[in-house]
């Protein structure tokens, strides 16, 4: 089993416990420095790590004293030697000060993971929602909570 599978747990776990920390260096720290991240919220790309951390920064930053936890569901994962393709569906949970359940939404993740040395990286990242066909507004939480049957 290569590294990089293994790893898979690895930075999902690290992924969740950065934004619950709301620690902005080690959210960076998971991606590449040949990152290109698709982001769901205003801006069509980030291609750097600089402005990557200048918008998880201003994310962290207004959450004040709330919290985030983010859950993943349905991952699969295709692995190859150097590289592994990951999706998700994912739900940021809202928590207040006191551990109130404020509000939630989901989006759909894609990460492409390489290893870099002896390190798994995050070097691309796409999110995404469904856009309601007739309203064109963001659909942010699925309707049911599993997605249709894979062909096999």
């Amino acid at each position: 089993m290569s590294n990089i599978k293994n790893s898979t747990l690895q930075i999902i776990d690290a992924y969740k416990a950065a934004v619950f920390e709301k620690n902005v260096d080690a959210f960076i720290s998971l991606y590449s420095k040949d990152m290109w991240v698709f982001d769901a919220w205003g801006v069509w790309s980030y291609d750097n790590p600089e402005s990557w951390r200048t918008m998880v920064a201003e994310w962290f930053t207004s959450l004040g004293n709330e919290r985030v936890k983010v859950s993943f569901d349905e991952v699969r994962t295709i692995d190859e030697q150097r590289l592994t393709i990951v999706t998700s569906i994912v739900t940021y949970t809202g928590y207040s000060a006191e551990g109130k359940n404020l509000r939630s939404l989901q989006n759909r993740l894609t990460w492409a993971l390489k290893l870099e040395g002896n390190a798994v990286r995050i070097v691309h990242e796409h999110t995404s929602v469904p856009i309601g066909f007739n309203d064109k507004k963001a659909i942010l939480l699925r309707e049911t909570q599993s997605c249709p049957a894979k062909n096999a």
